[in-house]
């Protein structure tokens, strides 16, 4: 299929804030944008050999890393206001940073539990609200949340992770009641289990058991999130919002 109105997604130009954006899905959602003509700042909160790592591979394209915890409401603000005083705009905004501390209830410690709240869902509230007011006052915008499918199918060992991609999931759907009227979309993907660094223990735990409950048989793939971001990020998704696309290859449980 040759036909131009494929060509351009309609990325091309645009600013991209993706958090969260130095090693596995993060990493691949930053490249797939870039690779789509957006400039993407990415923010990381540690690990700055692997942020670098990002822009070293991917010459020729316009990506630029920060280090921001989201967490720190303040730190959010600060360096969205600095993208938007350099750039006049912020065009999208993926809400990708966070972390997992699995056990069993009962043996949660208390930043077992705040740990995951704050990054996961703390931390969104944080870009989201230093993000949105620009966009708002420009009528245009796409805000693509990760959630997980634990947001509602949740697993042993699993209740703060589970309950903060459950939050996102209200959060997303809220926000797109609210910021309709001005034109800007909110939507979240949920991947299911993929092959990145965070969810290694739970592979390595159980993998012939997680992988009997896909039913493409296989674990996903960094990129396959990537694409399903690209997908509501483009203007083929501009009559979405609300939405939560489950990125999972039909994972079922029991």
């Amino acid at each position: 299929m040759n036909d131009p109105k494929f060509s351009d997604a309609g990325l091309t130009g645009g600013i991209a804030i993706v958090t969260g954006g130095s090693r596995g899905i993060g990493r691949a959602i930053v490249e797939i944008l870039a690779a789509a003509g957006m400039e993407v700042i990415f923010t990381y909160r540690d690990n700055a050999a692997a942020a670098a790592e990002v822009i070293s591979a991917n010459p020729g394209k316009t990506i630029s890393a920060e280090k921001v915890d989201v967490r720190d409401s303040a730190a959010c603000a600060a360096f969205v206001e600095k993208i938007v005083e350099r750039t006049g705009q912020v065009d999208l905004l993926v809400n990708n940073a966070g972390v997992i501390r699995d056990n069993l209830l009962a043996m949660l410690e208390d930043d077992d539990v705040k740990a995951v709240l704050d990054t996961n869902v703390t931390g969104t509230f944080n870009m989201t609200r230093a993000v949105a007011p620009h966009m708002i006052s420009k009528r245009r915008g796409k805000i693509v949340n990760i959630s997980s499918v634990s947001g509602e199918k949740g697993g042993r060992g699993q209740t703060n992770y589970a309950a903060s991609k459950g939050a996102i999931n209200a959060f997303t759907k809220a926000l797109a009641v609210e910021l309709a009227p001005r034109n800007i979309r909110v939507n979240a993907v949920a991947p299911g289990v993929i092959e990145t660094e965070m969810s290694r223990p739970v592979r390595e735990l159980a993998g012939d058991q997680v992988q009997a409950k896909i039913l493409l048989k296989r674990i996903g793939r960094p990129e396959d999130i990537a694409h399903a971001v690209w997908f509501l990020s483009s203007k083929y998704a501009d009559y979405i919002t609300g939405q939560i696309l489950h990125v999972d290859g039909g994972f079922k449980m029991d």
